[in-house]
């Protein structure tokens, strides 16, 4: 450190704190209590959801299925607006502050599911199976929900003529692929490299309760589904893998990604076979009739998220532009291109803050502590030594990876504080960029924040 003097150090350490109040701000703005505020209303009740009404006590039942991280906080914010007759389950990776009376609660795993997310889809399953057309199922859909509610789709093969046989078994045959089975296919595909969207077609067509079967599930209730989005707005239903919408993927899609990405070798063998004898299910299509009495409103999405930072960062002084191209980019490549578009931007503006939304990618082989907004932070590091550039990566729901942190600040000061590249270079090729940010003071460390939004990028030059 004693190559840059105090005077740079100090301003140093007020951009990072700039940049963790523009975070910290967008994060405020982008809850998910004022998104239900203006995108729901319930009044003698008539629940005003987007641009539908529904009539609650023209229903026999009324059941609500929240799951994701944001679930618990979904439940909450349509609580305060229906009021607290409601039933239903939720489930979510977190336990917590308290519970809302009339719902189930589990907590299923992330980022890989566990035996409480098994229970939860098969708590789930039998409470939609008892629904029939006098019945409205409110579905609320987080980021997350892939993993924390799950069963695999061997558990659950019947017709259609099987169906009124199974609606009150509390439980279905554990024949196919075990739970073991369903971490490590979890663990390969999370590690793999793969965007969120390839990841979780493959997800899918694994499962019986993605890619649209909660909604056959639910057939023929009217059905709702509030999203709060962690995917790419083009692809909606990537979200949670798309549990009540039709699936816009395909068994063909799943094999091309699979080979993409040298998956089944890395695979288990019940999961590999399935492949190998192209045995997969094929998820419901638009004209599936479970879709007919379905409806979907995203209320709150990366994009807010995206424009709340813009504003904190245009009310802290600076000129802000939006670049998402590097939206399921590589890190590394990531890293290089926003920094060449900040150093552009800023060659004629004093204070330039470049705002990126989404997520980048992370290949991992045996990795240590960290996530990708860690490995994104610690690659600008090195590129902008000595500059007077501040760089902040972080995930809305405030979980980066296998860390404590959502993520990290770095700035031209880092590599300095690290006593050199070396080390860096260590961390990022071990994929263990959380302990060397951390000992920095450089970590960004928020709690889980009951919302998942995607991540954000933001770099400021001054």
């Amino acid at each position: 450190m004693a190559d840059i003097a105090p005077d740079r150090l100090h301003q140093f350490a007020r951009m990072r704190e700039v940049a963790r109040e523009i975070f910290s701000t967008a994060l405020k703005n982008a809850s998910i209590e004022s998104a239900f505020a203006r995108n729901l209303h319930c009044e003698r009740r008539i629940l005003r959801v987007g641009d539908d009404l529904h009539h609650l006590d023209s229903y026999h039942r009324v059941f609500v299925v929240s799951i994701g991280k944001a679930a618990h906080t979904m439940a909450a914010a349509l609580e305060a607006q229906v009021g607290s007759n409601l039933e239903g389950i939720v489930a979510s990776s977190i336990d917590p502050p308290s519970q809302i009376r009339g719902f189930r609660y589990f907590r299923g795993g992330h980022p890989t599911p566990t035996a409480d997310s098994i229970r939860a889809a098969s708590a789930i399953l039998k409470s939609l199976f008892a629904l029939d057309s006098s019945s409205l199922v409110i579905f609320m859909i987080s980021g997350g929900g892939s993993s924390i509610v799950e069963k695999p789709v061997a558990t659950l093969k019947h017709t259609d003529a099987d169906r009124d046989n199974i609606k009150n078994q509390d439980t279905f045959s554990d024949d196919g692929i075990s739970l073991p089975d369903l971490a490590a296919t979890y663990q390969a595909l999370v590690h793999s490299g793969a965007p969120i969207a390839e990841i979780n077609a493959i997800r899918k067509h694994l499962s019986a309760v993605k890619g649209g079967r909660l909604a056959q599930a639910a057939y023929p209730a009217q059905q709702v589904s509030i999203l709060v989005s962690d995917v790419p707005d083009d692809t909606p239903d990537a979200l949670a893998s798309g549990p009540t919408m039709p699936d816009s993927t395909s068994i063909q899609d799943c094999e091309r990604i699979a080979a993409k990405y040298h998956l089944l070798h890395q695979f288990p063998a019940s999961v590999a076979s399935l492949f190998h004898q192209h045995a997969l299910d094929e998820t419901p299509k638009s004209d599936d009739p479970a879709f007919v009495r379905a409806r979907w409103w995203t209320v709150l999405s990366n994009k807010v998220a995206i424009d709340q930072a813009a504003i904190a960062a245009s009310d802290a002084g600076f000129s802000v532009a939006v670049d998402n191209s590097c939206d399921d980019w590589p890190y590394d490549k990531a890293a290089s291109y926003l920094l060449d578009r900040l150093r552009e931007l800023s060659r004629t503006v004093p204070r330039f803050c470049l705002i990126s939304g989404g997520e980048v990618t992370v290949t991992v082989r045996n990795g240590g502590t960290g996530g990708r907004n860690q490995q994104f932070a610690l690659a600008c590091a090195e590129q902008i030594s000595g500059q007077d550039i501040t760089v902040l990566s972080a995930g809305t729901d405030g979980i980066d990876g296998n860390s404590p942190a959502a993520g990290a600040l770095v700035d031209g000061s880092t590599i300095s504080r690290a006593h050199g590249a070396q080390s860096a270079r260590h961390a990022l090729s071990a994929f263990d960029a959380y302990p060397l940010l951390d000992a920095l003071g450089d970590t960004l460390i928020t709690g889980p924040t009951g919302n998942n939004l995607r991540d954000l990028r933001i770099l400021l030059a001054y």
